[in-house]
């Protein structure tokens, strides 16, 4: 029985115009009825997730900043901060990268020191609490992750230019044009061993979806492990099963099927 369903967002749970299936708030509530755990695993950070899912998010779990931040029922279950001088010295390689652009992620909020703006709509939509400064170094509190808005590329620009750090930071790459940069061992599929292991929930009893490099961690962590039809190669080659593309609705049509016992007809 499952008792725990995660899914990415972007390329997963939203369709290419950003857009929750017209069947998801039906699909959640039969969920809850049935006391299943649903869990939104993204690198958007908090604030963003709770606006996305207003209408449910006093029921929801949120798996924020890929796996840097965790809240359930509007309370913080964890928080798996970035050491600083690591977060300062990935600012700093951030800035020698020609066409790239750093995003600061903090549980307060995330910060940017480049009004570019093509950047600004990219963080537009993931970050609704998000402040320009002028010098990232000088932000205080708890650091979440170092993200590089990289319009070359992030698995073929940044990612590469960030070689010499790696062993100082988990370095995911999240979509085409993001790298998200946290503190080592930490990620989405951490998050899941977190939440099975604070709610009781096994590994059988877990299913997740994801689409792109930043959910790899979180399909180990689940016997139902579901790559989209549009997901990135290497995820397919680890997941269990697959489900229809994000624009054919492939996350709602599993948990009808396999969760809910619903055919397409429903």
């Amino acid at each position: 029985m499952i008792k725990l369903i995660a899914t990415d967002m972007d390329g997963t749970l939203l369709n290419s115009r950003g857009e929750l299936s017209p069947d998801f708030y039906n699909v959640f509530k039969q969920l809850k009825e049935e006391n299943v755990v649903f869990a939104a695993a993204s690198g958007r950070q908090y604030f963003t997730l709770v606006e996305n899912f207003k209408e449910v998010s006093d029921d929801m779990l949120f798996i924020a900043e890929n796996g840097t931040y965790i809240a359930y029922r509007g309370k913080e279950i964890a928080v798996h901060p970035l050491d600083r001088r690591v977060a300062h010295q990935l600012i700093e390689k951030g800035r020698t990268i020609e066409d790239a652009y750093i995003v600061l992620a903090t549980s307060k909020g995330a910060y940017i020191e480049n009004a570019d703006e093509d950047f600004v709509r990219e963080v537009n939509k993931y970050y609704v609490k998000c402040q320009l400064i002028d010098d990232l170094l000088s932000v205080e509190g708890d650091i979440l992750k170092v993200t590089i808005c990289d319009f070359k590329g992030a698995e073929h620009n940044s990612y590469l230019a960030y070689e010499d750090l790696r062993s100082k930071a988990q370095m995911s790459v999240a979509g085409d044009i993001w790298l998200d940069m946290m503190a080592n061992g930490v990620n989405k599929g951490k998050a899941i061993e977190d939440i099975q292991q604070q709610l009781g929930i096994t590994y059988e009893e877990t299913m997740v979806f994801g689409d792109y490099l930043n959910d790899f961690e979180m399909l180990q962590k689940a016997h139902h492990s579901y790559a989209m039809a549009n997901a990135h190669p290497s995820l397919k080659k680890i997941a269990r099963f697959s489900a229809k593309s994000n624009d054919e609705d492939g996350v709602i049509q599993k948990i009808k099927e396999v969760v809910l016992k619903q055919d397409d007809e429903y």
